[in-house]
Formats: C-alpha cells, sequence, structure tokens
C-alpha cells in the first residue's frame, strides 16, 4: 500500500521565494507538472494579487522563467513556466524515486507538499536525500490509505476530489439548506477557495467524460 506524506518546505529552499516575498497575499497553486529531460515544467494558479503585480513580481524571480499567461478562471490566473533552481529535491523524486507529487501550494515564505511514496523505503529515501543536501522540511503528516477512486481517473486532483465528494455528502448539491460557506467549513478553506475547486472539478469532470477532445501529446503528472 501505498504512504502519503505531507510536508512543509521554506520558499527559500524551492521556488519563487522573491514572488512570495514581496507579494504576502498572492496564493500559488501547482495544477501539473511536466516532466521532460529532467526539467520541470510548472502549470501554476495565482490568486489574490493583481495580474500586474503578479506579473512583474514573477518576471524578476531567479527561482522561475520563459513565464507564459495561459488562461484566466474567476479570480485565478494560469501560467507556465520552467524552474530554474532549487527544485534539486523535486527532480530526484520524479526521475529516482517514483514518487508522485500530488499537490503543492504556496504562500508567504511557505510550500506545502503532499507527495505519495511506493512504500515506506522510497520515503526513507528522500528523507536521506534531503539531509544529505541540506533541504529543509518539516513532515507534517504520513498515512497509509487506497487509492480514492476518482482521483486522477477524470482528471480530478485530490483536492478537487475531495470537494466535490465532501460537497455532494453534505447535500450541497441537492437542498437549499447546505451553502457554499457550511462546505467550506467543514473542509476548513474559505468560500472563495472552494468555489474555484467545484468549478476546476466540474470543469476536470466535463473535459474527461462528456467532451470529445484530441488525446494529450506530453506527458504530465497532475498535482493541483
Amino acid at each position: 500500500m501505498s504512504l502519503f506524506g505531507e510536508f512543509r518546505i521554506p520558499a527559500e529552499a524551492f521556488a519563487l521565494h522573491e514572488t512570495l516575498r514581496s507579494l504576502p497575499e498572492l496564493v500559488v497553486e501547482v495544477e501539473r507538472v511536466v516532466a521532460a529531460d529532467e526539467v520541470l515544467t510548472p502549470y501554476l494558479w495565482a490568486s489574490g494579487v493583481d495580474r500586474r503585480a503578479f506579473e512583474r513580481a514573477i518576471g524578476a524571480d531567479p527561482s522561475i522563467r520563459s513565464v507564459e499567461h495561459i488562461d484566466d478562471y474567476e479570480r485565478s490566473m494560469l501560467y507556465r513556466g520552467e524552474w530554474t533552481e532549487n527544485v534539486d529535491s523535486l527532480v530526484y523524486a520524479y526521475t529516482e524515486l517514483g514518487a508522485t507529487i500530488l499537490e503543492a501550494s504556496a504562500q508567504r515564505d511557505e510550500w506545502e507538499l503532499r507527495m505519495r511514496f511506493v512504500d515506506r523505503d522510497s520515503l526513507d529515501e528522500f528523507q536521506a536525500y534531503c539531509s544529505e543536501f541540506d533541504v529543509p522540511y518539516r513532515l507534517t503528516q504520513l498515512f497509509a490509505r487506497a487509492h480514492s477512486r476518482g482521483v486522477g481517473q477524470y482528471g480530478l486532483s485530490e483536492k478537487q476530489h475531495e470537494a466535490l465528494l465532501t460537497a455532494w455528502e453534505m447535500g450541497y448539491f441537492s437542498s437549499r439548506s447546505v451553502s457554499l460557506a457550511d462546505v467550506a467549513a467543514e473542509l476548513g478553506i474559505t468560500p472563495q477557495s472552494l468555489s474555484e475547486r467545484l468549478q476546476r472539478g466540474h470543469r476536470a469532470l466535463i473535459e474527461n467524460t462528456l467532451a470529445v477532445t484530441p488525446p494529450a501529446q506530453e506527458s504530465s503528472m497532475a498535482i493541483e
């Protein structure tokens, strides 16, 4: 059975430290990462700040380059770029350990990662690697469970799957007595964040079940 670990890593030891420091209200969520030739190309959702301020800050950030605006959705902006430094542990996780980063988000001076490891040995190797190369991290939660049905199957991330399932279980889609704020409180997030996760989750379900689209040309790993 796979192991799931939640880690907190200082932004200065990973990526976008300068951007996050200059924009304290900024929230960054990594939707997915494409790995090719050991170069990680992140797709980032940015919210909480003005587009012009974000582009000015990230354009001067030495940890990312070739940043390109892709799309806008509600109050979030989608960008694509290339990591340039401080991502050795991530490259190692992808290329050597076979670990999967399911979720990655950052605000102010810290990244929060949720990773899946094939077994305890791969987790131990990851931790040993971080210690050897002085990559500071804090393991906040470790648990083992079977794969959640639906996660990844229809293009859903862990957070989108959790939001949709919780809303359905609470009767949000069938009863007017259950509000968006009720579901958000149950999940411990803001109503705005919940709304965006539900919208993205609905879009993923439609794209992967109802819409007929050409198969993706690039190999990617979904993480939100």
